[in-house]
């Protein structure tokens, strides 16, 4: 018997995410019509809706679907902003940043998932994307700073070059910590040096590659 999907993704908004404090009526009918099981591996596609991270390939995972609903919510993207994501994984949260932003950068370290996730988009019709292969960490820099900086790997703390990419009076959505106990926070860049700090909620998530820190030697 063939899956019933539009079902499926209204379940989940219905069942997982509005439950879970996503109450914003743009993240919500963005959840819903975004075609996620389109931006998961085909093996994982009928899991598509479930309260997992689903795993993609070189030991990276899709968020939980009610993670990236209060991920987007907290957000409050707004028509004119920009936004650049840090690790664009399968694709998908970059297509619904786009559906709510002016135009989005995204950046993966791995090849595979920049060209995978250019030719999901193009099918969708989102063309306010540009898709880069790089590492944070080791040298890639955005050509400008943006509104809304998205960082959809877990890093132990923020990376102060991270904060440089991000516009005075924008926000940057990050996962800090060590597992199982991160947490999710929403950073608002107050001016050149100030910041507000709000904690969102407890989570887990892989790591940003490249992120760890390198070992202490005692000497």
């Amino acid at each position: 018997m063939s899956m019933n999907f539009d079902q499926a993704r209204s379940n989940m908004v219905a069942q997982q995410v509005r439950p879970w404090e996503v109450l914003d009526p743009r993240v919500l009918e963005l959840l819903e019509t975004t075609h996620r099981e389109d931006f998961v591996p085909v093996r994982y596609r009928k899991m598509a809706f479930t309260d997992m991270a689903i795993p993609l390939d070189y030991e990276q995972t899709m968020m939980k679907p009610v993670v990236e609903g209060r991920l987007l919510q907290a957000l409050e993207l707004k028509a004119d902003e920009t936004v650049l994501e840090i690790g664009t994984g399968s694709g998908f949260i970059t297509a619904c940043l786009a559906q709510m932003a002016e135009s989005v950068v995204t950046v993966d370290i791995h090849e595979q998932f920049t060209k995978e996730a250019a030719a999901r988009l193009k099918e969708k019709g989102i063309n306010n994307v540009e898709l880069e292969t790089g590492d944070v960490m080791t040298g890639w820099q955005p050509e400008q700073a943006h509104d809304v900086v998205v960082v959809t790997g877990s890093v132990p703390d923020v990376p102060d070059h991270f904060r440089g990419w991000v516009n005075p009076g924008g926000r940057m959505f990050v996962i800090c910590g060590e597992s199982p106990a991160m947490e999710a926070k929403l950073l608002t860049k107050l001016n050149a040096t100030e910041w507000r700090e709000e904690s969102l909620f407890e989570t887990d998530l892989a790591r940003l590659i490249n992120a760890e820190k390198a070992p202490e030697f005692e000497f």
